[in-house]
């Protein structure tokens, strides 16, 4: 049963936003893949990015070919899926696998460590499904290339293992055709974040033995009611309301995740990188569904939702809901509502114009040997960069005292391994009770495939402490004359200096032995 629930104190702007939706009839015509919904500026990239709407009986050939490919790969011996793959890649897998309680290993990072370890576990038994739609993402084709040279290495044939994904014609497709590597071609005209439903979400986790039939199924049974132009349209009325909330002022939202099965993660993506461009956009805050509701009760800029909740819960901005349903309908809701979403806040819900920036800087660094910053001073094994303060406790007061009190937020970005520090989390609980204000918590360089877009592009009203280290031991990217190491550090310098450039403050943390510096950091951060 799909359910959603609303409760706004902004009754009248509710209902005449809704009247005019349903009047501009955006739910048949968002139905009918029409791209004019977004203006005359985001039709053409609109017009082939819309397939997402029918993907519950599109992608319904691929169950049984996947199903199949499983079949077979049991029968070799060959049972542990490791998915490699960032941003859309990987965040439905990851929690389809999570909602079904198959083991799924996602390595969406370059840090080192956590490379060392997905290549050390289990390798003869491993199904390697590598995901990439451009074929050309960094992180997915390092992790490749190390795989590829491990499985060699240990007198196992890559062809044997390695499961592609990614779109018809890419680099990755050509390449992997002529290697003989399996190859899921998904449809080209679905964008990474919409693509739950398509090859990249199916083919990983099917192979996992998550009930893909079943998600389908659920996202089948609400797909035949969305395209109704009426007020019972949960979709419609969900993005209604993040609209009339983000022109009220309220431009948080703060995912309240009861089912705990990480979809909070992956709205996380969807709801940041569609939204947050031009100066505009809303932010998501994923906490803790027990943390929710005493969620910094001064945050008048906050709208609360609670998944796989019945009842809207108070908030004191006015604006709340509450959304459940099966995996499958709830992926295709959001997915409706932030497009809805995205037409009321007008802006282009389907392009990512700032995640190149990062990218580009990171390229540039990488090519040239690093940035050659010096730290403004280290102390206690931790290196500081961009402050004018001399010590670790002023440098941190300085970042946290400028902090907006009316719309701003706090982003912490870790570049560490996030499955041995996945500890280091819970300062987003401890900052933003320290600031009274939204704070997120991302890992890198996975965030830079999520709210990195928000970030850069979004309003200029965030602050952001980056916590990066030195790895264990590095590793070499094979055929590659840089090491992930070099990597993940190009991507931490090269996102800190996109985000200077566009006016938002930086403060880099960076710890020399992560055991021993932790400590400290958790202190200074209390």
């Amino acid at each position: 049963m799909t359910g959603l629930a609303i409760s706004t104190l902004s009754t009248h702007a509710y209902d005449e936003a809704l009247r005019h939706a349903i009047t501009d009839e955006v739910a048949s015509r968002l139905a009918a893949q029409d791209p004019t919904l977004w203006g005359p500026d985001a039709e053409a990239e609109a017009a082939i990015r819309l397939s997402w709407v029918d993907l519950a009986t599109a992608s319904r050939p691929l169950v049984a070919d996947i199903e199949a490919l499983r079949a077979e790969f049991e029968a070799k011996g060959l049972d542990h899926v490791v998915l490699c793959g960032m941003g859309g890649s990987s965040l439905a897998p990851e929690v389809i696998c999570h909602c079904a309680g198959v083991d799924l290993t996602v390595l969406d990072s370059s840090q080192p460590d956590m490379v060392r370890a997905a290549l050390a576990d289990r390798l003869e038994r491993s199904i390697v499904v590598v995901s990439s739609k451009s074929g050309g993402t960094v992180e997915t084709d390092s992790q490749r290339r190390a795989f590829e040279s491990a499985l060699a290495d240990a007198g196992l044939d890559p062809a044997d293992h390695i499961v592609i994904v990614t779109d018809p014609g890419s680099p990755l497709d050509q390449q992997s055709t002529e290697a003989g590597y399996r190859v899921f071609r998904a449809d080209p005209h679905v964008g990474g974040r919409y693509s739950a439903l398509t090859a990249f979400g199916l083919v990983p986790s099917g192979l996992a033995g998550a009930p893909i039939g079943q998600l389908l199924d659920d996202a089948e049974r609400v797909a035949a009611t969305h395209g109704i132009d009426n007020a019972d349209n949960p979709s419609l009325r969900l993005g209604t309301l993040l609209g009339v909330a983000h022109h009220a002022g309220v431009d948080k939202l703060v995912i309240a995740d009861q089912t705990r099965n990480g979809i909070g993660d992956w709205i996380e993506q969807l709801v940041a990188e569609s939204t947050g461009k031009e100066g505009k956009g809303i932010l998501p805050v994923v906490v803790p569904f027990e943390n929710a509701f005493n969620f910094n009760p001064n945050n008048e800029d906050a709208m609360l939702v609670a998944i796989g909740s019945e009842t809207a819960p108070e908030s004191l901005s006015g604006f709340s809901a509450a959304v459940s349903g099966g995996l499958g309908a709830l992926f295709l809701i959001w997915e409706e509502a932030v497009a809805v979403a995205g037409r009321a806040i007008g802006i282009n819900p389907f392009d990512q114009p700032d995640v190149e920036s990062a990218k580009k800087a990171s390229r540039e660094l990488l090519g040239g040997g690093g940035s050659g910053e010096q730290p403004a001073f280290s102390e206690d094994g931790i290196d500081v960069f961009g402050t004018d303060r001399n010590t670790l406790r002023d440098a941190v007061l300085d970042l946290l005292i400028h902090i907006d009190l009316s719309h701003g937020y706090l982003a912490v970005q870790a570049y560490l391994d996030r499955h041995e520090h996945a500890g280091l989390a819970g300062v987003r609980e401890t900052l933003a009770e320290r600031t009274g204000r939204p704070v997120t918590f991302g890992w890198g360089p996975r965030f830079l495939h999520s709210t990195g877009q928000y970030h850069k592009g979004g309003p200029a009203n965030g602050l952001f402490l980056q916590i990066t280290c030195d790895p264990h031991e590095d590793l070499p990217v094979p055929g590659r004359e840089f090491t992930f190491g070099d990597f993940i550090r190009s991507q931490a310098e090269g996102d800190a200096k996109v985000l200077r450039d566009h006016g938002r403050p930086v403060l880099r943390l960076h710890l020399h032995d992560v055991a021993s510096a932790l400590p400290r950091l958790n202190e200074l951060l209390a």
